[in-house]
């Protein structure tokens, strides 16, 4: 039996009913079982081999490498994030949206590809009203087509520069890793007027902790050691992260104010 998401622990007692509750999710072993920049880049490498020049090869293949020794050395996750991100530098961003929905299209098939107890937990929450955003380090082109998919409303995410020409220039704005997101989450609490106690976010990794922290409704899905002790110390609640497939309760009920979360992101 599918765990209950938690109940709201405390309510503001003067929120507009025009005001909408906000559930924020991280992506990657939250919502699906896989690190989606990696999946993706194991998968989607010759589809956009194309559009890379020999330069822009090189920079992808040293931008591995340097992942590889970051990884030794116990680099940040900031760190790599900026660092992967360079492997794209020349690429279209057209192209590699394009090899998002292709990449997103055949992993929406796995059985084990979701994380069940977190899609269930997003379901209830689209039913009850609540805006839904996707909060990750992931980049855009790959978290649309699953926000779509979702039925999410909205998408933070690590967003990468293209030049004049909608090239990828390998630099990216801000990481949405660590205390980035908890920034982001009290940005979008405080530009929407929807106070902390009314906003839920739910979160894998111990990265996650500052935003947790952000809202009034923490939930941790998994057994990540820092968030659990965290939790139940707090009383937070804690989900299973057992795989599953795309179930039915994740299927979108109708199109969404805004059609593409890419556009509101």
């Amino acid at each position: 039996m599918m765990p209950e998401p938690p109940r709201e622990r405390r309510t503001a007692a003067n929120r507009s009913p025009a005001i909408r509750p906000i559930a924020f999710f991280d992506v990657d072993e939250t919502l699906i079982t896989a690190k989606s920049m990696l999946d993706f880049a194991r998968q989607a490498p010759h589809s956009l081999r194309d559009d890379i020049t020999a330069q822009a090869s090189g920079q992808r293949h040293s931008a591995d490498a340097d992942l590889t020794a970051m990884r030794r050395r116990g680099a940040s996750r900031v760190e790599m994030n900026r660092v992967y991100y360079r492997r794209y530098a020349g690429v279209s961003l057209a192209r590699l949206q394009e090899a998002g929905r292709d990449w997103y299209h055949a992993y929406r098939t796995r059985p084990d590809g979701y994380v069940r107890a977190g899609l269930a937990a997003l379901a209830r929450h689209r039913r009850a009203g609540h805006t839904i955003v996707l909060i990750s380090g992931s980049a855009r082109p790959l978290l649309t087509p699953l926000a779509q998919d979702l039925g999410a409303d909205r998408i933070l995410c690590t967003e990468q520069f293209a030049d004049a020409q909608g090239v990828l220039t390998g630099e990216v704005n801000r990481p949405m890793i660590g205390e980035a997101k908890a920034e982001a989450v009290t940005e979008v609490m405080a530009k929407r007027g929807v106070v902390p106690a009314d906003c839920f976010a739910y979160g894998d990794h111990e990265s996650d902790f500052g935003m947790l922290q952000a809202v009034g409704n923490p939930v941790v899905v998994g057994t990540d050691l820092v968030l659990v002790r965290h939790a139940q110390g707090s009383n937070w609640p804690v989900l299973p992260a057992d795989a599953g497939p795309r179930c039915a309760c994740a299927r979108r009920p109708g199109p969404l104010g805004h059609d593409d979360p890419s556009a509101i992101g």
